[in-house]
């Protein structure tokens, strides 16, 4: 109980790269570029969407959302990563890093869900089209995002509290941010029944979406095969790759992340993995939405006043 106190008191360092001073500079460039990217796709497809009033539909009002969401999760882990990696300062008090820990979890699990409400939206425009502006009513499409982080709410408050209760004996966390698996390694007890109330709750959040993912996928598939036009099925299977390449670069690396014992953790590989999710896959989002997405390229062309018809 003593480490507890201390680590209470004296909170701690986070070593982020410090394996690889070498590479601390290159690292630092390359993320600071990546952040800067992830700023300025995020923030255009917001403020496209509500320049253009034919982005004013509920797919656009779920991907300003996931805009919104990867803006915040990239900014409540890359600012502290800098500032550690420009060795400027690479300590975190407690109450720092319990407050970046709920963050992390908070943002993470509200993303989880809110693909769900997206592939919801996905299932209603191809299987439903007819019906799809009465199904998707602008209320309910505000009910599902509240919905999101509400569920992101829960699991971030379920797993604060299971890692609060946990004595940490040292200071040295071998990561970039506050994660659940470097923190348990910390800890001062055997760890087993928190670590598999973690996987339980790892699981609900993680695969029970992706399980609501595919099962609408398939019944979209389904839809699109009784489509006998080629352009028909071509344009309803457009109007979803983009969500399915999203929901397969965050869950892929986040599943891979957490659903794995803590003994057979390795910091080094988790870092490395952290970054895709918490940093590249925030970047890439807008890329991937913008490029497949004709009414996105037309209106960024007319607020660059290169307009076409």
């Amino acid at each position: 109980m003593d480490s507890f106190n201390t680590s209470l008191e004296g909170g701690f360092v986070l070593m982020g790269f410090s394996d690889w001073p070498q590479l601390e500079h290159v690292f630092f460039i390359f993320i600071s570029i990546f952040y800067f990217l992830t700023i300025l796709g995020n923030s255009t497809i917001i403020t496209v969407s509500r320049m253009d009033r034919r982005l004013q539909t509920p797919m656009y009002f779920f991907l300003n959302n996931l805009s919104f969401l990867d803006l915040c999760y990239t900014t409540s882990t890359v600012p502290q990563l800098l500032v550690s990696i420009s060795g400027i300062d690479k300590t975190i008090s407690y109450a720092g890093c319990m407050t970046q820990f709920f963050t992390v979890l908070l943002l993470g699990g509200t993303e989880c869900v809110l693909l769900v409400m997206m592939a919801f939206d996905r299932y209603a425009a191809v299987c439903r089209p007819l019906h799809y502006t009465t199904i998707m009513h602008p209320l309910l499409c505000q009910a599902l995002a509240i919905s999101s982080w509400v569920g992101g709410l829960v699991n971030s408050l379920t797993q604060t509290v299971l890692i609060t209760t946990i004595p940490l004996c040292g200071h040295h966390l071998d990561h970039f941010f506050c994660d659940m698996l470097v923190l348990l390694k910390l800890a001062c007890e055997d760890t087993e029944r928190i670590e598999d109330n973690v996987f339980v709750a790892g699981a609900i959040i993680l695969v029970c979406p992706v399980t609501l993912i595919l099962g609408t996928y398939v019944l979209i598939v389904h839809a699109v095969l009784k489509i006998k036009s080629m352009a028909g099925r071509r344009k309803a299977l457009g109007t979803c790759g983009s969500h399915l390449m999203v929901v397969f670069l965050f869950y892929g690396s986040a599943m891979y992340t957490y659903l794995q014992p803590v003994r057979g953790y390795s910091e080094s590989e988790g870092k490395f993995v952290a970054l895709f999710y918490t940093i590249v896959t925030p970047m890439l989002n807008p890329l991937i939405y913008t490029l497949r997405n004709k009414d996105v390229k037309s209106t960024l062309w007319k607020v660059f006043g290169k307009g076409i018809d």
